[in-house]
């Protein structure tokens, strides 16, 4: 089964990604963390794709379709994968339909996490705390300032998939503000029932 979770910056899709890995076997795709690791290794890709997210915005399409086209051959994607952070994008969901399509795939269900905004900043803020008093440094884009950037980049290039999934009728949605162990329940439901 493939699964797409999205939602704003900060709306527990990494959270839930995790919970999905475990609990249904299917590999947590996030581009994020992927282009992370490229940054730490300091490639090229790495390099190009740090300026860009430091600065909260996208990084090109081309870049992160490529990550995830070599990701969807390794093994542990046979039976299917948890994609968290992707696509944000109109033409980036048309890669990826194309890119399964092309493996005899396709997306089962879409879940969108429903937030509060206000709340994902004091989110950010409490996070940004926490990590200073416990002496690590925050993550430059993982700061208020630039989440606010991101929401208004995610409001302006990603919440059109909305209207995009639930045309193919697979968005699902999930109350993003309830406690984690809701949310997952929430999404198990959505996940059995598209299984059946």
């Amino acid at each position: 089964m493939n699964i797409v979770l999205f939602g704003p910056p900060g709306a527990g899709k990494g959270t839930q990604s995790r919970l999905l890995t475990e609990s249904r076997g299917l590999p947590q795709l996030s581009t994020g963390d992927m282009l992370r690791a490229a940054i730490a290794a300091g490639t090229d890709l790495g390099k190009q794709s740090k300026v860009i997210m430091d600065r909260g915005d996208l990084v090109p399409d081309h870049i992160v379709i490529g990550i995830i086209a070599e990701r969807l051959d390794h093994p542990d994607c046979a039976m299917g994968a948890v994609f968290d952070g992707f696509p944000r994008t109109i033409a980036q969901a048309e890669a990826l339909d194309r890119l399964l399509e092309s493996r005899g795939k396709k997306i089962d269900v879409v879940i969108e996490l429903k937030v509060d905004d206000d709340v994902l900043l004091r989110r950010s803020e409490n996070r940004v705390q926490e990590m200073q008093a416990a002496g690590e440094a925050p993550r430059a884009d993982d700061t208020p300032e630039t989440l606010r950037n991101r929401l208004e980049v995610y409001y302006a290039n990603t919440a059109p998939l909305i209207a995009y999934y639930n045309y193919q009728g697979k968005l699902r949605t999930v109350d993003g503000m309830a406690s984690i162990p809701e949310v997952t329940r929430a999404i198990a439901t959505i996940l059995d029932h598209a299984a059946a």
